[in-house]
């Protein structure tokens, strides 16, 4: 809706009629590309202080983009549905819960009102939530994309032995071993990097540039 009030205005007959851009451009902005995704996030974090999800199909990728620039999600929990829960169950895992998760519309326009009124509060919550994005030895469990993929493969194997076996599908659940409970240590990046070498940094801090596409962290 601001995009198009933005670019123009419509008469008493309901005609739009084009502006001459400079409210819209004033209100949107067009960045340049840039190759790793990291250093995209890092810049727009400062460009948006919360994002107000959508329902009942919520932010999927953009969420996540979202969340690791450092800026929390407002969503509702009362769907029924993965597609209406994702963001819900992110920020369950982020412990921001109780600051950003509403359990009925009223609530999400509350919520989303009082950390835009309480300074304090929008800060302790966008704190908490960079420092899950730092977080190290062992990476935060939301953010560690080896300690994942070693559980959903897991996951797969179940299905797989099930279907072998000739067993009806039913519910599958994955019981972290004692190794993979421990989580992603740097150590860990450093010996198995996903293409080429890794370069290790802050992904909040813009003057080294990573080689891989790996999660950044802190210089060694």
């Amino acid at each position: 809706r601001f995009i198009h009030e933005a670019a123009g205005m419509t008469d008493a007959n309901g005609n739009f009629i084009p502006g001459d851009g400079d409210a819209l451009n004033a209100r949107i902005h067009f960045l340049p590309w840039e190759k790793n995704p990291f250093d995209h996030q890092q810049r727009n974090q400062d460009f948006c202080n919360i994002m107000l999800d959508s329902w009942p199909y919520n932010g999927h990728t953009t969420a996540q983009d979202s969340l690791y620039g450092g800026v929390p999600i407002v969503t509702r929990s009362d769907g029924d549905d993965m597609s209406s829960r994702v963001t819900t169950s992110a920020n369950i895992v982020l412990g921001l819960d109780q600051e950003c998760n509403a359990r009925s519309s009223r609530h999400y326009e509350d919520l989303a009102i009082r950390l835009g009124n309480n300074r304090d509060l929008y800060h302790n919550v966008r704190n908490r939530l960079i420092q899950t994005c730092l977080q190290r030895n062992p990476m935060h469990p939301y953010w560690d994309v080896p300690r994942y993929v070693k559980n959903f493969s897991k996951g797969l194997q179940l299905a797989w032995e099930r279907y072998r076996s000739g067993e009806m599908p039913h519910h599958i659940h994955v019981k972290e071993d004692d190794v993979t409970k421990q989580g992603t240590y740097d150590h860990v990046l450093l010996e198995h990097p996903p293409e080429g070498p890794l370069v290790l940094r802050n992904h909040h801090d813009g003057n080294a540039k990573p080689k891989s596409r790996a999660r950044p962290v802190d210089e060694l």
